[in-house]
């Protein structure tokens, strides 16, 4: 089984980053951790069974593929980065595809691990609009949606679908025979938009 797990926005700042998104679009968010293997940092805006993540490089000199794409994505401003999809047979999808299947782990600030598999997050293969794949490892309560987080104002519940640039071709081919709810929208490359649920029915864009 597929769906998306979450959507990642890249930026400069996780704190400003933050304060915009409350101040936008009524959406709060919590500290995440740090990811030492990458020098990157994230905030978390937890939407129950998905969500939406700020990430940030927070050392100075960190060189990871992840943190050399961050930099040159954000130079001139904030923006979206990727798709994430949780896949219940990573191991098969990476396969298929080519990708290597990676452990993945950082510690929130409440001291709990938080462990994954991840594949093609910083693989070259992988154009930054097409999504990169998670399988969750540990207890279902350690899921970063399920972090506490006070009622978003915008009502916020969940991820509806997602906007990107690219070639449908080349999405279906890389997501095999799952239909998610993503649009291609146009055929500059790139994630455009979000768009939320909320608890009154009307859906929030977040761009």
């Amino acid at each position: 089984m597929r769906r998306i797990d979450h959507v990642v926005y890249a930026v400069r700042d996780l704190d400003e980053a933050a304060l915009r998104w409350a101040d936008a679009y009524g959406l709060g968010s919590v500290p995440g951790g740090h990811h030492p293997r990458w020098g990157t940092a994230n905030r978390i805006v937890p939407l129950g069974d998905d969500y939406l993540e700020l990430l940030a490089v927070v050392d100075p000199d960190a060189d990871s593929a992840l943190a050399r794409t961050l930099r040159g994505l954000t130079s001139d401003g904030d923006r979206w980065f990727s798709i994430c999809v949780a896949d219940d047979e990573i191991e098969a999808a990476a396969a298929r595809l080519g990708l290597a299947v990676e452990p993945g782990a950082r510690t929130r600030p409440d001291g709990a691990e938080v462990r994954w598999r991840g594949a093609g997050i910083e693989d070259p293969a992988r154009p930054p609009w097409l999504p990169f794949f998670i399988a969750w490892d540990g207890p279902r309560e350690l899921h970063p949606a399920r972090m506490e987080v006070p009622p978003h104002p915008s009502g916020a519940a969940g991820i509806g679908s997602v906007e990107v640039g690219g070639d449908v071709e080349t999405l279906r081919a890389w997501l095999g025979d799952d239909d998610l709810p993503i649009e291609v929208v146009s055929d500059e490359p790139g994630v455009r938009a979000v768009h939320l649920m909320t608890a009154g029915g009307e859906p929030l864009v977040v761009v």
